[in-house]
């Protein structure tokens, strides 16, 4: 098992640099980044936004770590940071540990 975090971004940019953040600090294997548009309530009323998603891969012992990595340099006020929790073939798993090692 393994974990995929997803985690909504302003823009491609901020998206590129969190992962990159992450991925230098060997919190996570791997990212994925793609464009999608978002709805959702705030502060009283429905907004609708362009954003980047960014999906991480990693080891579950390092959930609290890429949470809280992201919680200090993400722009939002609120930042969406999704665990979930996946399995996959037993190589690509294996690859994903050694990558967080």
């Amino acid at each position: 098992m393994f974990l995929l975090i997803y985690i909504t971004n302003p823009s491609k940019e901020a998206a590129q640099k969190l992962c990159d953040h992450l991925l230098e600090q060997k919190l996570i294997a791997c990212a994925n980044v793609f464009p999608i548009e978002s709805a959702y309530w705030w502060q009283g009323s429905i907004a609708r936004e362009g954003e980047y998603v960014s999906i991480v891969k990693t080891s579950p012992n390092h959930w609290e770590a890429v949470k809280t990595a992201v919680e200090k340099v993400h722009s939002y006020e609120v930042p969406c940071i999704l665990k979930i929790e996946v399995e996959a073939n037993e190589a690509y798993e294996q690859w994903i540990v050694n990558s967080v090692a």
